[in-house]
């Protein structure tokens, strides 16, 4: 399989392909950002698209949700758990107390934030399009004097680095959850989740509670429900959801035709096999 993913190499990205049990062994192809991974599934240049949806520490990954809803197509065939130890980057030499610039992808920076506060206040964060991309920016100097990443230890051993501060995530227990989009989902395992996103009719009260109603009453389990803005008007918005049990399975079958029958417009995410934490 040819999958894309969040590049350059040394991203946590790039890990997930080689934990991923699908596609071990197959070609790994770096894209500059979330969306050209994901456009380049949906042109069919690659098999799959591996992105990360969610994070412990700062939750949903925005970008990720926004493509499923607003291009629709590719459908999550697996999801994947990943530790993440987020360490500061520097170019050998640097001391912590010169550092007056850190780069990174604008998630590990909540992740980071009481570090950053604390060790590092005052300095400024400049966000780029990957961990990785930070890290090659600074080992190549392109950064200037003062300059620090934030990323993995493969990012520094690549991009010739040293770690000034390891481990600098606000909670010891950070994973992200990647998915494995393609163009069709997984049969039933019996041990599986779905995902989907539906709108609702704005005047109509109730109707999240009748949408959960259709889970609870069939004894499915409800793992995540969060709303996002539409990006068409204040106070639209799409919700997404997702629940253990395969869509094809009668429970869960039965429970998307009841959603189905309560909602404005369903987007159906995939059914896949639930991921285990390592």
């Amino acid at each position: 399989m040819r999958i894309a993913y969040l590049g350059p190499p040394g991203t946590f990205s790039e890990e997930a392909v080689s934990r991923c049990d699908l596609v071990r062994g197959g070609e790994a192809i770096p894209r500059p950002t979330f969306a050209d991974a994901y456009h380049a599934l949906r042109r069919g240049e690659v098999d799959g698209a591996l992105l990360p949806i969610e994070n412990s520490i700062e939750g949903s990954v925005g970008a990720t949700l926004d493509l499923l809803v607003h291009e629709p197509g590719p459908l999550i065939r697996r999801e994947l758990l990943l530790p993440v130890r987020q360490h500061l980057l520097a170019r050998p030499g640097t001391r912590l107390e010169e550092v007056r610039r850190v780069l990174s992808h604008p998630q590990p920076f909540g992740q980071c934030s009481r570090f950053l506060g604390e060790r590092l206040p005052g300095v400024t964060l400049e966000p780029t399009h990957s961990t990785a991309e930070a890290a090659r920016k600074v080992g190549a100097g392109e950064a200037g004097a003062g300059a620090a990443a934030i990323g993995s230890r493969a990012a520094a051993a690549r991009y010739g680095l040293e770690l000034l501060a390891e481990s600098i995530q606000d909670v010891d227990e950070n994973f992200t959850r990647f998915v494995l989009l393609a163009q069709a989902d997984e049969a039933p395992t019996g041990a599986d989740r779905t995902s989907i996103a539906f709108t609702l009719d704005r005047d109509r009260p109730g109707g999240l509670y009748e949408v959960l109603g259709e889970l609870a009453s069939r004894g499915i389990n409800l793992s995540k429900v969060e709303s996002r803005p539409m990006k068409q008007a204040l106070g639209h918005y799409v919700f997404f959801l997702d629940f253990e049990a395969h869509r094809l399975d009668a429970a869960g079958a039965e429970a998307l035709a009841g959603v189905r029958a309560r909602v404005h417009r369903l987007w159906l995410l995939g059914s896949y096999p639930r991921g285990q934490a390592p």
